[in-house]
């Protein structure tokens, strides 16, 4: 590999300090880029134009996304992005390569330890897509205003503690941009997403039943249908809303009452929520990534995964001490597969919002690798109950967010 500084692959490399004071590298192809999808792009992502179509495509092309850290999870998150045909994506990681990012991280090798992981990565990236524009910023952009996010289309953060994450989610807000943080370790992990208010299209075969303008949950409501002839079937186009909450609401949410209305939903919920929270607020109290294996730090962990277990109302012979030690020694690690499936769940839920088709993840999904499960939870502040304005069928409340008691789980 060359010097980021020269061209390569016919991409031209250019390293600046921009006025927001980020250093940057970016690789840009020599050509220009148009604002709509050519016909050469058309044969290219052909496959992908038939599952989603030009439209959808063509708003993936002008994509801008920003992808905060770059280890094994934001790898696979990287090449799902690229090879799915973006505009321009930013990586941004302020950490050098070390040898532990060897175990699971296919961008780097052995002759990058020392870089900054953000430029040692960019130019395997590139090769991946040639047409996608990336820029690399090698500073950490934690205290960047509001102003910055907005030059983005959508952020993604990963491999951060929960107070990072609520900094970024809330820039995000400000400047209406979507938001999702992701997190790996080991057999476990997260994907949770802030859409704020996102409008997506359902296509499903028209039915005889007439489709209503009305709330379906307290989050998500029909706001428009229409049809369409398809292959020679009647083909229902159904617009539907839905409003999210920001990380640091959905930390301190309760379960949707779904999980919480019998024993058996109570039994079925997974232990790595009330770990999750633990390991948050862990970070929180002591200041660093990680409990270690002192009998001090496993014991506070476990005082903390416990009260967690409690305030969410679960049982709690399902908070096992054998599933408190796995997910203790999981920690710090990186395993592929895990990565590989996180990093796919969360770049198709991108392009589905980018495109805006089909439902998003709302809002938290948890993966434990041992069990194979990846259930999706709704959490969302309590509120008032929603109102519906007369003959409209519209929801109202004081933010934007309704009871979660009308939330679904879903099983990935």
């Amino acid at each position: 590999m060359g010097d980021l500084s020269e061209p390569l692959n016919g991409l031209a490399a250019i390293t600046g300090e921009p006025s927001n004071g980020l250093t940057t590298t970016e690789l840009v192809p020599e050509t220009s880029q148009s604002q709509t999808i050519s016909a050469d792009e058309i044969a290219l992502y052909d496959r992908q134009i038939r599952l989603w179509g030009v439209r959808a495509q063509e708003k993936l092309r002008n994509a801008n996304i920003l992808l905060v850290g770059m280890k094994a999870l934001a790898n696979e998150i990287a090449k799902n992005l690229v090879l799915a045909g973006i505009g321009s994506l930013t990586v941004a990681d302020d950490q050098l390569v070390t040898e532990d990012d060897l175990g699971a991280q296919f961008f780097i090798s052995e002759r990058h330890i020392g870089l900054n992981r953000a430029e040692a990565a960019l130019p395997q990236i590139q090769r991946l897509n040639p047409r996608v524009t990336l820029h690399a910023v090698t500073t950490s952009v934690l205290l960047q205003p509001p102003e910055y996010y907005s030059a983005f289309s959508l952020v993604v953060a990963t491999d951060l503690p929960l107070a990072s994450l609520s900094t970024i989610n809330a820039c995000c807000r400000l400047a209406a941009r979507p938001f999702y943080a992701a997190e790996a370790f080991g057999f476990y992990g997260y994907v949770f997403a802030d859409l704020i208010k996102h409008t997506f299209v359902i296509e499903r075969e028209k039915s005889n039943v007439l489709t209503q303008l009305k709330p379906e949950t307290a989050t998500r409501r029909i706001i428009a249908s229409s049809t369409k002839k398809e292959n020679g079937k009647l083909i229902e186009l159904v617009t539907k809303e839905e409003i999210y909450s920001q990380i640091v609401l959905a930390n301190s949410s309760p379960l949707p009452q779904f999980d919480l209305s019998s024993r058996r939903r109570k039994m079925a919920v997974t232990p790595l929520i009330s770990c999750l929270r633990a390991l948050w607020e862990y970070q929180s109290l002591i200041q660093t990534p990680y409990p270690t294996h002192s009998h001090a730090d496993i014991k506070l962990f476990t005082q903390l995964a416990t009260d967690k277990h409690k305030e969410l109302q679960l049982p709690t012979e399902t908070l096992r001490a054998e599933f408190l030690r796995a997910f203790l020694q999981n920690l710090g690690s990186e395993i592929s597969p895990v990565c590989a499936f996180l990093g796919g769940q969360l770049a198709q839920d991108v392009i589905n919002v980018v495109g805006g088709k089909e439902q998003p993840i709302q809002n938290m999904l948890l993966f434990d690798g041992e069990e194979s499960k990846g259930p999706v939870y709704a959490l969302h502040p309590i509120f008032a109950p929603l109102k519906r304005e007369a003959n409209t069928g519209s929801m109202t409340d004081l933010l934007g967010v309704g009871p979660a008691n009308g939330s679904t789980v879903m099983t990935v």
